[in-house]
């Protein structure tokens, strides 16, 4: 009671009859301010930024390859030139030309560079693919370089390419005639992976939108209620935006193209859903109370508690990417982190003083009337108007047959979920990242070039240094006789300390596939062995390249995932036994989350695999589905169960679970139909990890929903009966003072 009472006061504070215009002058003046002073950020994004610990394997190689062997060091973009009837002399002489201006004119941030045009036309010729129709021309780029500035030079690059061979061979498709080139490599997967977020962060910001709007107005059939959800939605952005700008310029939090594009599917997602946690509130104490302020502070004692839980639940499952190694899953903790509680704050300020200001209006045409105002009109018009309903006939429906028929429910509920579940077992993961992007992406284009006519392992070589100690060591004898291994070339000793060589491997296969990542180790280990068969006591060993970073990659993620997923439910765990005092209510809540999170990535995996040709998914997926899954799942719980812990201080427990149910039914379901759309959305973009990433979170979302929430869960309190509360215990109040209460 004394927790409702303040709620009661803060909703007087910042929606009260005079309080509601400052609390949106406030929100006005604080979005405009902080918009002129502070940068946005998208302004701040850093693409870039280093993924794998610094104490990684690959990291560790590239820092030797920079020390001992820093004349080759760099990061390679691949040109491939492809002509389908065979390359031409004149095609050969066009490469000659733009080799020799890039040696006289380097582009900014290159480093290396073949000297082709140096070479008589056999000894070129002899660099062609085995059909005569490919060549390759590698320029490296200092390590380190923006991207901005590596999509600049690639730019002069295919402009001095235009100039020089008089037509632009990037452009046209590579199944037309004649001369084909295509940048790939890693700068060029790079470039072309940035280009691909700018163009969708525009396009998911306005399919966002326009989908949260037409779903609202769909849902409410009112024009104003579907407008003031965006209008805090977009506020709040135009707080967080500056906010994480500034975090971001001071060097305090890094963003990046993809964080940014799922933190705004995120913001209107969960923000719509608190806005409409709080509205569906306000409209049944509309219908309740003649005066909308007395309406609102009945609102804010009934809602602020679910609210505020529900936010806090989602911020601490975020910020327990903190615990995170790999850079993307750390970096996500604090910017979501920051925006799911702005939004929770605009929830509840911005949106209730919208409300008090428009007042019955917002819900035009379908006002929400007390009985003595549907009296007064009806006296009015001299005609019989329609009653109102709280509560639809359909929540009523589900509010009964959970409470009439448990067993029957939750016997199907899980039979259905678990059936879900067991497909999970099936998913397969990857961490080649071409796989991600589309197969028209002109990167992917080159690579699929190179593994046609020369060998996909020359895509990203595999680097091997070693410290012989002076000893002899047949290492790329051994290295040769490796099934996988298309070449492995002579020692190149190092320019500082001859005890220093290092070798390049070229795998036969994808160096992004699973099977060449999973490769490392053996090669490791087979390096190793040769060096102590020479006589190393201590074999030193460093392996390099895009194959090693992925494989780090791959033991970063895995590790991230059995860390961060039992501090996420422990936390969860925790904050629920705090905010319904029952470790019984905590045990089932928690479980029945996960045992949706597994039928997501099962119910995933069969829609990716088998309807959208998926053969495997990204191996950081499991855990962003995770984090955001559990989270928000537990949010719609949480607004449930709060309702049905309300009620059964007034009544017998089977009463306060069909209320419970019946009351959070319609606007749960319109907020879990919101939120999946939103994530739907991703699904529309041309990066598969976010395709992925946003359908198994849609599904998730709709199990959440529609089987989780209206059944399993009240299903599961209706057959624990009291024990439900253990080891709380319920102030039981007076049938008669509840039913005076709700007059």
């Amino acid at each position: 009671m004394h927790e409702n009472y303040l709620f009661s006061k803060l909703g007087a504070i910042v929606a009260g009859r005079r309080s509601k215009w400052m609390t949106v002058m406030v929100w006005v003046l604080l979005t405009g301010i902080l918009s002129v002073f502070l940068p946005n950020v998208n302004s701040q994004e850093n693409n870039t930024a280093r993924q794998i610990p610094k104490d990684s394997w690959s990291l560790q190689a590239s820092e030797m390859m920079r020390e001992q062997f820093p004349s080759v060091e760099g990061i390679p973009a691949l040109v491939v030139w492809y002509r389908a009837a065979g390359l031409t002399d004149q095609d050969l002489a066009g490469v000659q030309k733009i080799t020799k201006q890039l040696t006289d004119s380097p582009l900014s941030a290159q480093k290396g560079l073949p000297p082709l045009h140096q070479l008589p036309a056999p000894s070129l010729k002899g660099n062609l693919s085995k059909d005569g129709t490919l060549l390759v021309l590698p320029i490296s780029f200092e390590e380190g370089t923006g991207t901005e500035i590596l999509q600049e030079d690639l730019k002069k690059l295919q402009e001095l390419t235009i100039a020089q061979i008089g037509s632009d061979p990037f452009t046209a498709k590579v199944s037309e005639e004649g001369l084909h080139a295509r940048i790939t490599g890693p700068v060029g997967i790079q470039t072309d992976a940035t280009a691909l977020f700018k163009g969708a962060d525009f396009a998911l910001l306005l399919a966002t939108v326009l989908l949260v709007l037409i779903l609202l107005f769909v849902l409410y059939r009112s024009p104003i209620l579907a407008i003031i959800p965006l209008i805090g939605v977009g506020f709040a952005y135009g707080i967080i935006s500056p906010i994480l700008g500034f975090l971001a310029k001071q060097g305090w939090i890094t963003v990046d193209a993809q964080s940014i594009s799922i933190m705004t599917v995120l913001l209107f997602g969960a923000g719509t859903d608190y806005c409409l946690f709080f509205v569906a509130r306000y409209r049944q104490a509309l219908m309740e109370k003649n005066d909308k302020y007395e309406a609102m502070r009945i609102s804010f004692a009934g809602s602020t508690g679910a609210i505020g839980m529900s936010g806090l639940t989602v911020i601490v499952s975020l910020l327990g990417l903190l615990f995170a190694h790999y850079g993307s899953n750390h970096r996500f903790a604090i910017p979501f982190s920051v925006a799911i509680l702005i939004m929770a704050i605009a929830s509840l300020t911005l949106v209730p003083a919208l409300l008090a200001i428009i007042g019955r209006a917002s819900f035009i045409p379908f006002i929400p009337l007390t009985p003595d105002m549907r009296a007064e009109k009806e006296a009015r018009k001299g005609k019989r108007i329609r009653e109102q309903k709280a509560v639809s006939t359909i929540s009523v429906a589900l509010g009964r047959i959970v409470t009439e028929k448990p067993k029957s429910v939750l016997v199907i509920s899980l039979i259905v979920l678990i059936a879900l579940a067991a497909f999970a077992s099936q998913i397969k993961f990857t961490y080649n990242i071409l796989e991600s992007f589309p197969s028209t992406m002109p990167s992917r284009e080159g690579f699929t070039l190179l593994s046609e006519h020369v060998s996909p392992g020359s895509l990203a070589p595999l680097k091997v240094i070693v410290n012989s100690e002076g000893k002899e060591a047949d290492i790329q004898g051994a290295l040769s006789k490796l099934p996988y291994v298309e070449s492995i070339s002579k020692p190149a000793q190092s320019s500082k300390d001859v005890k220093y060589r290092a070798y390049e491997l070229i795998f036969k296969q994808d160096p992004y596939a699973l099977d060449s990542i999973d490769r490392i180790p053996e090669i490791r280990s087979m390096v190793e062995q040769k060096l102590m068969e020479a006589g190393v006591s201590v074999p030193q060993v460093w392996i390099g390249g895009e194959t090693a970073t992925q494989y780090d990659t791959k033991t970063v993620v895995e590790r991230d995932t059995r860390i961060v997923i039992p501090i996420v439910i422990t936390v969860i765990a925790i904050l629920l036994l705090i905010y319904l005092r029952s470790i019984v209510a905590m045990v089932y809540l928690i479980a029945t989350v996960l045992l949706s999170y597994f039928s997501a990535l099962g119910a995933g995996w069969l829609i990716l695999h088998y309807f959208m040709d998926t053969s495997a998914i990204q191996g950081l997926i499991p855990l962003y589905a995770f984090v955001f899954l559990v989270a928000l799942g537990e949010d719609y719980n949480i607004f449930m169960v709060s309702s049905i812990w309300q009620e059964r201080n007034r009544l017998k427990l089977k009463d306060a679970i069909r209320l419970g149910v019946s009351q959070t039914s319609s606007v749960i379901t319109s907020a879990g139909l919101i939120l999946a759309g939103t994530f739907a959305v991703l699904a529309s973009l041309p990066i598969q990890v976010l395709v992925q990433f946003g359908v198994i979170c849609a599904i998730g979302v709709i199990l959440d929903t529609f089987i989780v929430r209206p059944f399993l869960v009240p299903s599961i309190t209706m057959l624990l009966g009291e024990m439900s509360f253990w080891p709380g215990k319920i102030k039981q109040q007076p049938q008669a003072q509840y039913e005076n209460k709700r007059a």
